[in-house]
């Protein structure tokens, strides 16, 4: 018999859902189904886990000239 459970929907592009599967290869509690390459079914709770990680994630990747200036 099917059980029903709350989820979260995430739509984002396939680069982002890339990482959100990269964050969850650790722990494996955060992604309920991968629906397709846009949609990703998640726990509810962890919601704002994702979204620290995701911009923990993208924050290492945005160049700042200001910081090269800093260190010669």
């Amino acid at each position: 018999m099917p059980r029903a459970r709350k989820g979260a929907l995430i739509q984002c592009d396939p680069s982002i859902r890339a990482i959100i599967v990269q964050i969850d290869s650790g722990t494996n509690d955060i992604i309920w189904e991968e629906l397709d390459d846009t949609h990703i079914l998640v726990d509810p709770a962890k919601v704002s886990y994702i979204k620290e990680k995701l911009n923990y994630c993208l924050s290492k990747n945005i160049y700042n000239p200001l910081e090269e200036e800093e260190n010669p």
